[in-house]
């Protein structure tokens, strides 16, 4: 178990500004989350399990988690990762464009895509609007979505992604996800980001 990538994916959930866990012979032993007021502690804790078991496998005894909650204004949140400034959906006839805007480092990054007006399309689309809005943070390589999805992990619904990529390091193939809190394509493109996150930091 990869013990520094769990933890920075689950330092990519909404609701979490840093994460440190302390692994042992058995497993995990400790997961020490420093969080945001906006959700629960109990919330945070679930999200935590939720995200370890659809991306890893890995069960999370609640008792091994501890939260505790500081405000923003405590924090200095930095520009290390895009944000996502808007998601908007474009009826046209028969057509739909999706446009995603993302923030970084003061500038705004747009991507649209193009496509049937059909709900079996939605997720499609807006992944590929989101690719197209990174493309500019990582130039010389070429981004396509291979699949997305929204499976049920226990009582939750997690969004999943597959981009593949080519480069100057070949090809390669992310994953990324996103816990669904009600707006759909916004958690589409959070799972887009989750999976070139660390890519994009990289050029800074």
């Amino acid at each position: 178990m990869d013990i520094q990538e769990l933890e920075e994916t689950l330092a990519r959930l909404p609701s979490i500004n840093a994460i440190r866990i302390v692994g042992g012979k058995d497993g995990i032993r400790e997961v020490h989350v420093l969080a945001a007021l906006d959700k629960a502690p109990k919330q945070v804790v679930r999200d935590v399990q939720s995200l370890a078991l659809a991306r890893f496998g890995i069960t999370i005894d609640r008792r091994a988690i501890s939260v505790v909650q500081i405000g923003p204004e405590r924090l200095d949140p930095g520009e290390d990762r895009p944000a996502i400034k808007g998601v908007h959906e474009i009826p046209e006839g028969a057509k739909t464009t999706v446009a995603v805007t993302l923030g970084w480092h003061g500038e705004e990054y747009i991507g649209t895509a193009t496509g049937p007006a059909a709900q079996s399309a939605r997720y499609r689309l807006v992944g590929e609007a989101g690719l197209r809005a990174i493309e500019d943070l990582l130039p010389g390589e070429a981004l396509a979505l291979d699949s997305v999805g929204a499976p049920t992990i226990g009582m939750r619904t997690v969004m999943v992604v597959v981009i593949v990529s080519t480069g100057e390091r070949g090809e390669e193939v992310s994953v990324g996800s996103a816990l669904s809190h009600g707006d759909d394509s916004e958690t589409v493109v959070r799972a887009v980001l989750d999976a070139l996150n660390r890519r994009i930091t990289r050029l800074e």
